[in-house]
């Protein structure tokens, strides 16, 4: 687990994938699920409408915006 700071200066738990067994409840975990899917979700639904879909490139440290065509426009 690690710790951020947010820009008000609150302080946030970070739970990676290796902590989460440990830190959390099983409620916490089906809600963590349901969230992931319904991002899923919402990516397909985008994708099928031909909508642009916001994404990050690990490589690059940026994020873009796809559109349907394949064109990719990062952020400046």
């Amino acid at each position: 687990m690690t710790t951020a700071s947010t820009k008000s200066g609150k302080i946030v738990n970070v739970i990676t994938d290796a902590d989460k067994d440990y830190n959390l409840t099983e409620s916490d975990a089906e809600m963590d699920a349901r969230a992931v899917e319904a991002v899923k979700v919402a990516i397909e639904k985008a994708r099928f409408c031909k909508k642009p879909i916001a994404k990050y490139d690990d490589e690059k440290k940026a994020a873009y915006i796809e559109y349907a065509n394949g064109e990719k426009k990062y952020a400046e």
